[in-house]
């Protein structure tokens, strides 16, 4: 889809490009796990053949369920032979039960996870609050270095509103102080089917980019709102009475 490609054209650090943070806001079913998927993994694979190991991306999802389902995706994605060496974990509640990844499940046993930290780290807000506190948890950081944390995703930015809001917003600051992470080097993606944008006085663009600067603590350009283009009724069906 068009907005598949505008928000890899952002959020892809091929050649040098900087990525710039991006809020994709289509509907429901249209692909916006995909937006930063493909961005994502190809920033890892890259990381890698250069040696680089750390955690590169987290995805922060507001329930396990959300988490879960995504590990699936992003499992299968990693069987591709083009991505071999690449890993992800899902860290989520209970000690895990899977030490292999295969093409269902993601590592998310702790002990492994804290040993061989993987590129793309899955989790919710509550349990990076902790991984940043509990002692035995130091280990999953140990091979970050100020820069190699590259992409912080929330997944329904819409959810963090309120106190929860300022829970999550200040636990993103607290990742950023805690890994020396410089400022304006985060690229953050905030996916939503439920905030988008408008037409005429009444636009939400400009109350949606302030939203999501306060929570990532990163500024947003004018056009890191990625939404979707829809047809008219006449455009659809142009030889319908």
């Amino acid at each position: 889809f068009v907005h598949q490609l505008r928000a890899f054209e952002r959020l892809t650090s091929r050649d040098g490009h900087p990525p710039a943070s991006t809020l994709v806001t289509t509907g429901t079913g249209s692909g916006k796990t995909e937006c930063f998927l493909y961005p994502l993994l190809d920033h890892c694979r890259r990381e890698r053949l250069r040696g680089k190991a750390g955690i590169k991306a987290i995805l922060i999802y507001p329930m396990n369920a959300l988490a879960t389902d995504q590990a699936e995706r992003f499992a299968r994605e990693l069987m591709r032979p083009e991505l071999r060496g690449v890993t992800a974990g899902l860290y989520v509640g209970g000690p895990g039960q899977h030490g292999v990844a295969d093409a269902k499940h993601l590592v998310d046993q702790r002990d492994i996870l804290r040993r061989s930290p993987p590129d793309l780290l899955l989790t919710n807000y509550r349990m990076l609050d902790l991984l940043l506190l509990r002692p035995e948890d130091r280990a999953l950081w140990a091979d970050n270095e100020p820069e190699t944390l590259r992409y912080l995703v929330l997944d329904e930015l819409h959810t963090y509103d309120g106190a929860q809001g300022s829970d999550v917003a200040c636990l993103v600051r607290r990742l950023k102080d805690r890994l020396g992470t410089p400022p304006g080097h985060l690229c953050c993606v905030g996916t939503s089917a439920t905030l988008g944008g408008g037409a005429g006085p009444t636009d939400p663009r400009a109350a949606l980019l302030e939203f999501a600067t306060r929570v990532f603590g990163e500024p947003l350009d004018a056009g890191a709102i990625v939404g979707e283009d829809r047809l008219s009724i006449r455009e659809a069906f142009p030889s319908e009475p």
